[in-house]
């Protein structure tokens, strides 16, 4: 397995996992359990998306096009400008 991605939160981790199961692609979160002890570690890196190495180049390629998304014009509300309807 090789780590392909650092999430900047869970909520993001979760998402690609879902993304990245949909194609195909069986990925793990390394690093979940450490989320409690955030005030005692340090910020970064402690979340990483594994995959195993015969899958790495597809999960790089897929959550590089989910990186460079951007949305589409018209789907969000008049109220929120900015912001994308989900």
């Amino acid at each position: 397995m090789q780590r392909v991605y650092e999430p900047g939160d869970l909520l993001e981790a979760e998402m690609l996992i879902g993304m990245l199961a949909a194609e195909g692609v069986d990925a793990h979160l390394a690093g979940r359990h450490l989320i409690g002890a955030i005030g005692e570690l340090p910020m970064g890196g402690l979340l990483g998306l594994m995959v195993a190495d015969r899958q790495v180049e597809r999960a790089r390629a897929l959550i590089a096009d989910y990186n460079a998304a951007r949305p589409m014009a018209g789907g969000e509300p008049d109220s929120y400008p900015g912001e994308l309807i989900c």
